[in-house]
């Protein structure tokens, strides 16, 4: 599974791009089961335009090849997608 998360925003205002294949990262098992418990391929969730540069947004693709799926969220949005944001960043 490829798994994208690209972010923007922050004080600092810069972005970020992390991947991580699932098939090759010792973090892979780990991942796929966060998004497995955290119901991300069924959910519909997507923030609304933050107000205020200083708030950083994040947007998570997940591509299995069977289903893509995509949501954005706010960071320190809380659990389950920082918690998901988090394994990302230290598996990438």
């Amino acid at each position: 599974m490829k798994i994208t998360a690209t972010g923007a925003g922050g004080f600092a205002g810069l972005s970020q791009h992390l991947e991580v294949d699932t098939d090759t990262s010792p973090a892979g098992p780990a991942l796929e089961a966060a998004l497995a418990s955290s119901g991300f391929f069924t959910s519909s969730e997507n923030f609304s335009p933050p107000i205020g540069a200083d708030l950083g947004h994040w947007t998570i693709t997940a591509d299995d090849g069977r289903r893509r799926h995509s949501l954005s969220f706010i960071e320190t949005g809380g659990p389950p997608w920082q918690n998901l944001l988090d394994l990302i960043r230290s598996a990438a």
